[in-house]
């Protein structure tokens, strides 16, 4: 089990250092270096355009998310119905990543039309693949075990490699870009040029796809009674097998806000120390933190789901974080108070995640017991859907925050407005303390699958089984 556990764990770091990389620091590449010199206006307009056609793009092709839950349901191959989409989807869109973080040969600035549609294929093509890999990695969960116990170890395993995998690239992001920047592009001190992100694109790419190897050649799907009672899902009936769920709709809800609200906060935080603080290079310091603090919170998910439950560590956690958002307000430009706020705000994060991938994964068996039919990857295809949905809407918000609050291209600090810091801090600490209170409101009175629950649906679904073979073979 240590090699499963160790597999799964790299291909989640892989795959969350890929995720951060895409949808929370693409969005500064475009309004730092891609976009610049054109005249403020014109470049906060290619930006928004640039940006627009990712939400856009990733909201239509969102859709179809359940579909290729679908599609990973129905695939039967000698190497599972998992492993070839983690494999495909994760060599597509690392190339697919390496592609967007460049200008396309200089298209950008000669011919923006030429770039905004060559750039469009190419993202469409990018979100299928990591759509596919991602459904898959993370629907291969609940074929792993039917044992709730050993979901967890799995899930608490690969939160952890996420976790570092997510925070990682905060620490590495800013030493990467100068230093590419530096090496292919002569510059000194801190200046950053698109060769700078080209390389730390290159670098993203290339863990994500080693990560997707290993747990590709190092884990196994596991056989029981429970996983074959399972019939292929027509199309047709993919968003009907969801909507019958209403503990993963509920969840879903809940899981969209709380996300949305996370990603937002977590992805203007480096405009805060580049364009509030006028301080980049501090930046990796909350990537050292957050993932020092990654190491310590995610081991004790095991541990306080006993003693408090799933239900206890999302909306507890959700309260740690609304005071990590009051000390953020209280920080101004303080560095060693906004590090603290910074601490206490993501502490719970990894553990709430937990809580709710789980909660997400037992209701497979809980869509079984109600509707008579076993859907692994249509069910665990809401998760990446929910993460993609707030990516999307967040990467189109981020923009929006630092255009209109003026942090966009090489603006300094004291060039910042009160009115732009006030629209600034709307968006990255008010209107996100707002969504995660109500996420945290909605699972504490609308979820009742609990622990005790799916293990008492497991035992009901089991002795029907059971109950159904011994009468076939008398």
């Amino acid at each position: 089990m240590f090699k499963q556990y160790t597999s799964y764990a790299l291909g989640a770091f892989g795959h969350d250092a890929f995720y951060a990389a895409l949808n929370t620091y693409f969005a500064m590449f475009v309004t730092s270096v891609l976009f610049v010199g054109q005249g403020a206006a014109t470049d906060a307009k290619l930006a928004s355009i640039v940006t627009t056609m990712v939400m856009v793009i990733r909201l239509i092709e969102i859709a179809f998310d359940p579909m290729i839950g679908g599609v990973v349901d129905n695939t039967q191959t000698k190497l599972g119905k998992f492993k070839p989409w983690i494999l495909w989807g994760a060599i597509i869109s690392s190339v697919g990543l390496i592609v967007i973080f460049t200008s396309f040969f200089g298209l950008a600035d000669s011919n923006t039309t030429l770039y905004f549609i060559i750039f469009a294929i190419v993202f469409v093509i990018l979100d299928i693949f990591y759509s596919f890999k991602d459904i898959a990695f993370w629907s291969m969960l609940p074929a792993l075990s039917v044992d709730s116990g050993v979901r967890n170890r799995f899930g608490t395993i690969a939160r952890f490699g996420s976790t570092l995998g997510a925070q990682g690239v905060a620490i590495v992001i800013m030493p990467l870009v100068i230093f590419f920047s530096q090496t292919f592009s002569g510059t000194h001190g801190n200046t950053q040029t698109r060769a700078g992100w080209l390389g730390f694109a290159v670098v993203i790419g290339a863990v994500s796809l080693l990560g997707a190897l290993a747990t590709f050649f190092g884990t196994k799907e596991k056989s029981s009674l429970i996983r074959e009672n399972t019939e292929k899902t027509r199309l047709r009936d993919v968003f009907k097998v969801l909507g019958e769920n209403d503990q993963l709709m509920w969840l879903s809800l809940s899981y969209f806000l709380f996300a949305l609200g996370y990603v937002v906060t977590n992805s203007l935080l480096v405009y805060y120390f580049r364009y509030v603080i006028g301080k980049p290079n501090e930046y990796s310091i909350v990537g050292v933190i957050t993932a020092v603090l990654g190491v310590i919170s995610v081991p004790l998910f095991p541990v306080l789901v006993r003693l408090v439950t799933r239900k206890g560590i999302y909306v507890g956690g959700i309260a740690m974080m609304i005071i990590g958002y009051i000390l953020f307000m209280l920080s101004g430009t303080n560095v060693a108070m906004i590090l603290i706020a910074d601490a206490i705000f993501f502490f719970p994060y990894p553990m709430i995640f937990l809580a709710a991938l789980m909660t997400i994964t037992d209701s497979v068996e809980y869509g079984q017991w109600k509707n008579g039919v076993r859907n692994e990857s249509v069910t665990l295809a809401v998760r990446p859907l929910i993460d993609k949905l707030a990516g999307a809407f967040s990467m189109g918000i981020v923009v929006l925050a630092a255009v209109n609050a003026g942090m966009t291209g090489n603006t300094k600090p004291s060039e910042i407005s009160a009115h732009g810091l006030f629209i600034f801090h709307s968006f990255i600490f008010y209107i996100p303390l707002v969504l995660i209170a109500v996420a945290a409101l909605i699972y504490q009175f609308k979820i009742s699958l609990s622990e005790k629950r799916h293990a008492e649906i497991v035992k009901e679904i089991e002795a029907k089984l059971e109950a159904q073979e011994a009468k076939k073979e008398n």
